[in-house]
């Protein structure tokens, strides 16, 4: 069946959109690589995502733990050319989220991101799942470093003590931050509308989060989101930026 018919009228979606938020009080977004997409960054799994290109080795191996330990250098070159795209801004999205949150609206950010956009927006509570690029510490010393020492390094980005200084992401292989999760799980727990967005909800142990919502109203903008399957599920296949930026605070 055509596109057309199994999809609503996304002036409708937006309507019943912007009347899900007006009548919200505690709105939580969860958020994937989709979110930052228009703002130039790619994304993993779609079809010119990050995991379809062409590398000596497949990347999901070089993003793991074991790759790191056992081949640092190329996951370094792998990681300053692929995961640290220069002169990338905030779009609609992350500055709507920000004015929702500053409005009382919204209670908190979940990202799977680790781009830092949601907060050079303005947003100020974001639950990083999978750590940040801007966070780098000594593997030896735990001294800190932002993330222009990782960009201007030459091969393996080393302290002045001599250790190895490695990006806090969280890699293939290593746990999810317990603080960012337990803080995600309260705030799901206590939202009455959730805004899942730019993710397929194939990343795991991430994508559990969800199950944790409290409230009844779920919001999912993906331009791969499956159609709802009652009347407290909405799904609007459009990008995330151009969606939240039609509405009103």
């Amino acid at each position: 069946m055509a596109e057309s018919v199994l999809q609503k009228d996304i002036s409708e979606d937006i309507r019943t959109l912007q009347r899900w938020i007006d009548q919200a009080n505690n709105i939580v977004f969860f958020g994937g690589a989709g979110v930052s997409t228009e703002s130039g960054l790619p994304d993993f799994r779609s079809e010119n995502g990050l995991y379809r290109k062409k590398f000596a080795y497949p990347p999901e191996h070089m993003l793991s733990r074991s790759f790191f330990d056992e081949h640092t250098e190329e996951f370094y070159d792998f990681y300053k050319t692929q995961m640290l795209p220069k002169n990338i801004l905030p779009n609609a999205a992350h500055y709507k989220l920000a004015e929702m949150e500053k409005a009382g609206k919204l209670s908190a950010v979940i990202t799977q991101n680790i781009d830092g956009l949601h907060q050079r927006a303005g947003s100020k509570n974001v639950y990083e799942l999978h750590g940040s690029v801007h966070r780098n510490r000594c593997m030896s010393c735990g001294k800190f470093y932002p993330l222009s020492v990782i960009e201007n390094s030459s091969g393996i980005p080393r302290c002045e003590c001599g250790g190895i200084i490695k990006p806090e992401v969280v890699l293939y292989e290593e746990p999810l931050p317990q603080e960012a999760w337990n803080e995600s799980t309260l705030a799901l727990e206590n939202a009455d509308l959730l805004i899942i967005a730019g993710t397929s909800l194939t990343v795991y142990p991430a994508a559990y989060l969800v199950q944790n919502f409290g409230g009844r109203k779920k919001v999912i903008i993906d331009l791969s989101a499956t159609l709802p399957l009652n009347e407290d599920v909405l799904c609007i296949r459009k990008k995330v930026g151009e969606t939240l930026s039609q509405i009103k605070i």
